[in-house]
């Protein structure tokens, strides 16, 4: 049925507002946001780790690679090395061999290897809670660094990957035109209580339900709201 998600919550979509129309209202926002944690009150990651170590190199490795193809290759490889000691003592062509199955592996590698020996040497094995000392190491962008502030740390950042970034601007949440754009909008339209985990709702929405090729609009939470003009059932 069409309009079965939104009747679940009492609107139709005869009531939701019209594609074009502008940012939705504060009121939509808090709607949508309450509907995410009524389902999935304390959402999760996919990837494995135990540390902010450990957290920090798979987001490192996730790079244009699937969650579950960076958890195969980092089970072996966090049980080989699992502290920036031991991994900058493994050695890039080890670390390479245990993620030949990622793209673009070498030169990943090379940065895992790179990153472990400055945390060792500048931050006492530690991986710094601040984002300027994050960007500075090897392999780790705005988004990386979010994703580990966020989930290590408990920060309210949001970390903008293709879904997110699919999400906030095929729904009219929150369009830009970069992913820094919409992380901006985002932090600017989302109340502080559902920060901490907006990113993961949101990814997890892209990823699961408003996909690229395929949108599962029928199963969607938030198709009221929505101002996508090509929602299909």
């Amino acid at each position: 049925m069409a309009n079965a998600a939104a009747a679940a919550y009492g609107r139709t979509l005869a009531d939701a507002p019209a594609a074009g129309t502008g940012l939705w209202s504060e009121a939509e926002v808090v709607e949508a946001f309450t509907r995410f944690e009524a389902r999935d009150p304390e959402p999760k990651g996919e990837l494995e780790y135990t540390d902010p170590f450990t957290l920090l190199v798979a987001v490192v490795l996730s790079a244009q690679a699937t969650d579950v193809g960076v958890n195969r290759a980092t089970r072996a490889l966090f049980a080989a090395a699992a502290t920036p000691q031991a991994m900058a003592a493994l050695g890039e062509d080890e670390v390479a061999r245990h993620i030949r199955t990622l793209g673009l592996f070498r030169g990943k590698a090379k940065n895992v290897v790179a990153l472990s020996r400055l945390l060792v040497e500048h931050h006492g094995g530690a991986v710094p809670r601040d984002r300027a000392a994050l960007e500075a190491l090897p392999g780790v962008g705005r988004k990386t660094a979010n994703v580990v502030l966020n989930i290590a740390y408990g920060m309210p950042t949001i970390a903008v990957d293709t879904h997110l970034f699919r999400v906030a601007n095929r729904t009219g949440l929150a369009p830009g035109a970069t992913p820094l754009a919409v992380e901006e909008g985002l932090e600017a339209r989302i109340p502080a209580r559902f920060q901490l985990h907006a990113h993961h709702w949101l990814i997890l929405h892209g990823r699961y339900i408003c996909q690229a090729r395929l949108p599962q609009c029928g199963r969607c939470i938030i198709v009221d709201l929505c101002r996508w003009p090509e929602k299909a059932f």
